[in-house]
């Protein structure tokens, strides 16, 4: 199996701090967020790796090599100047993952969450993992969808936590350019074309320099333990 991780984004509501530097090559626990995507994919055994680059794009070579000190393979995505986004990104992606499933991560979370429970071929087009509404969050229709699909669903809303399997015809239809995954996964859903599963750890989205901090005071003080 494969892997995608976004991490084209320019970060915008974490500068400073991306002025200079992708969100996926900031620090938490001593290391990138994006290095711990990669152990956490290698420990499973996936030795391809895509990752999706726009800005700063040659930070991630620069910092990450060839992937080799993980026993990877690095394959690198350019969209240009702009960002495609997840949809976009991911279909310009598809020909370096190959026909298979594959797994695709965003760049810009933390979690402990075990990769080997995801499945190897899902039911339909995808499978996504999900994690309780933060409170950050707007829920919409995709959260209603999936959340009812939860096999233990209480009614409570479930959003996507940015870590799932894709078949390939999932975004092989779609045309190249700048879009978003939501869509796709809505009419999916709607389809019976998703299969979900709730979370088991611990996950955060690092969307600012607050929670980035908060994040990387957590794992240092969990390591010092």
């Amino acid at each position: 199996m494969r892997a995608l991780i976004f991490a084209a984004g320019k970060g915008e509501r974490m500068r400073p701090l991306t002025v200079h530097t992708p969100k996926p090559l900031l620090e938490v626990g001593g290391k990138p967020l994006i290095v711990w995507h990669i152990e956490k994919l290698a420990a499973i055994g996936v030795r391809d790796i895509v990752v999706n680059t726009s800005w700063l794009a040659g930070r991630f070579p620069e910092v990450l090599g060839d992937g080799a000190r993980w026993g990877v393979r690095l394959h690198y995505s350019f969209e240009g100047s702009e960002p495609l986004e997840t949809g976009g990104g991911m279909r310009l992606a598809l020909p370096l993952l190959g026909d298979a499933p594959f797994i695709a991560i965003n760049g810009d979370i933390w979690t402990d969450f075990d990769f080997s429970r995801l499945p190897l071929q899902p039911s339909g087009l995808a499978h996504a993992v999900l994690v309780p509404m933060p409170a950050f969050r707007k829920a919409g229709e995709f959260e209603r969808l999936a959340s009812a699909l939860l096999p233990d669903h209480d009614g409570s809303l479930h959003t996507f936590s940015g870590i799932a399997v894709y078949r390939p015809a999932f975004i092989a239809h779609r045309e190249h350019g700048t879009y978003s995954l939501t869509p796709e996964l809505i009419a999916c859903a709607r389809d019976g074309r998703l299969s979900v599963d709730a979370l088991r750890g611990h996950w955060q989205d690092v969307g600012t320099p607050e929670r980035l901090g908060e994040l990387d005071a957590a794992l240092r003080g969990a390591v010092g333990q």
